[in-house]
């Protein structure tokens, strides 16, 4: 059956958009120096994400034609090019004389032709072979990318803070008296760098949740949805908002620091909201999705008692992030020596670690005991499960490293286990959210279960 021409435009976007998502994900690592020969790899890398955008554009085109799927492809390009330009100004100093619009036209002009060439080859080779089916709506699959995007953005907020580079570039929002976007890439290195990219993450959020709130507005009826997507973008704009003033405290374009407060309050809660965030838009991407919209299996009385266990779970998880967030903010530097970490923020979040380790069990346990047919409760039962145990490993780790460490150098060990933990955190967060979505969603009393199932069907549930 062949998509609407607005759900395939809608489908363009999202895979436009996801696929610059990955090449800003390939060339975060190459910007982090990687060497000659493995950034000469990376940079290829990106040229691939754009093959592989128009293949599967190519792919999902209605009938099988190349130039259908050339065409296709172009749109993945054309997208993935104008998203693109958050970057293009990055590129150019201050002192570039008259020469600044020749080399602004020679690097707009190559990205997009490079990016229209490399996706429309990857459509026609994707329109030349088998079909595909979209089993996403497109507000669906964007709702999902802009998540994704999210969590790259908590990933790049994880090495900023673990790498103790969270007031590397005084200023906000502006970059050392530079419009962010315009900052140079010449000048990007050291903590400079994770704390500049990731502002830059942070735009490319910002437009990502602009463009899903329109998209919900133009192909979702649903009140609850579209309430959501408004929220989601106003929690973006707060989020934003709260990292910047943790660096300066108020709103000020000065880079004195007479003139600046970073706030360590504000650094906690804009960790925090972060993670708050992300589960928000993975919720309006499953209220996307057809699975959500249509006839479900209800859960009976007995099965329905797991939705307030999965709703305290959130609350819990939330606490615990909070004390993780109030343990790594809350360090006091030592000259020439590792930070000391608060005490109390230690023995509070290990304790109620306990408590969410066994919250989460009892929560994932009970959601796999529910029959396979009452999907997708059970998967992510089991997915929840496999989180909190790769969660406790990362958190040993981490709190291991920390604690050893007896030089004011930074090992990398170390941020990379206190990362990993930290992103573990915020995907167990969004993932009891949506547990306990859908636990409401399939929640009704045995009466109405009853008229809905045959009696060895409810029995089971």
């Amino acid at each position: 059956m062949n998509q609407p021409s607005s759900d395939r435009r809608g489908l363009h976007l999202a895979l436009g958009f996801a696929t610059t998502v990955v090449m800003w994900a390939i060339g975060y690592v190459a910007m982090m120096r990687p060497g000659v020969v493995a950034g000469e790899i990376l940079f290829g890398a990106m040229f691939v994400a754009l093959f592989l955008g128009g293949l599967i554009a190519g792919r999902l085109t209605p009938i099988s034609s190349r130039a259908d799927g050339a065409r296709a492809g172009i749109k993945i390009g054309l997208v993935s090019a104008t998203v693109n330009l958050l970057v293009v100004g990055s590129l150019f100093g201050r002192d570039t004389g008259s020469d600044l619009w020749v080399q602004l036209a020679i690097w707009v002009g190559g990205l997009y032709a490079a990016s229209l060439i490399c996706a429309a080859i990857g459509g026609a080779v994707g329109g030349g072979v088998s079909r595909w089916q979209s089993k996403f709506p497109a507000t669906a699959l964007f709702g999902a990318i802009t998540a994704s995007t999210i969590f790259l953005l908590l990933v790049t907020g994880g090495l900023v803070t673990g790498l103790e580079a969270g007031l590397a570039v005084p200023d906000w929002p502006n970059s050392f008296g530079h419009n962010m976007l315009l900052y140079p890439i010449s000048q990007m290195k050291g903590g400079v760098y994770y704390e500049h990219a990731h502002r830059l993450y942070g735009m490319l959020v910002g437009l990502s949740a602009i463009t899903l709130l329109t998209l919900v507005a133009r192909f979702e009826s649903g009140r609850l949805v579209r309430t959501l997507a408004v929220i989601g973008f106003l929690m973006v704009c707060v989020q934003g908002l709260m990292g910047g003033l943790r660096v300066t405290g108020h709103i000020t374009l000065s880079q004195d620091a007479v003139n600046l407060a970073p706030s360590v309050p504000l650094a906690v809660a804009h960790g925090v909201f972060g993670q708050m965030v992300f589960a928000t838009f993975c919720l309006i991407a499953i209220l996307c999705g057809r699975r959500w919209k249509g006839d479900f299996v209800p859960l009976d009385g007995a099965a329905s008692k797991g939705r307030v266990l999965s709703a305290a779970l959130v609350v819990i998880l939330l606490m615990q992030l909070i004390s993780g967030a109030m343990y790594r903010h809350y360090q006091i530097p030592v000259l020439d020596g590792p930070p000391t970490y608060p005490k109390w923020a230690m023995h509070l979040h290990l304790t109620w670690a306990a408590v969410a380790l066994i919250s989460t069990l009892m929560v994932g346990m009970r959601a796999m005991s529910i029959p396979k047919f009452l999907r997708p409760i059970p998967q992510l039962g089991h997915g929840i499960l496999m989180l909190v145990g790769i969660q406790v490993a990362f958190g040993i780790g981490a709190l291991v490293l920390v604690i050893t460490r007896k030089t004011a150098e930074i090992p990398i060990s170390e941020v990379v286990f206190t990362s990993l933990h930290q992103s573990t955190g915020a995907l167990l967060l969004a993932t009891s959210v949506m547990i306990a979505a859908w636990w409401r969603r399939l929640t009704v009393s045995a009466l109405s279960a009853s008229s809905v199932l045959p009696a060895s069907k409810v029995a089971q549930a």
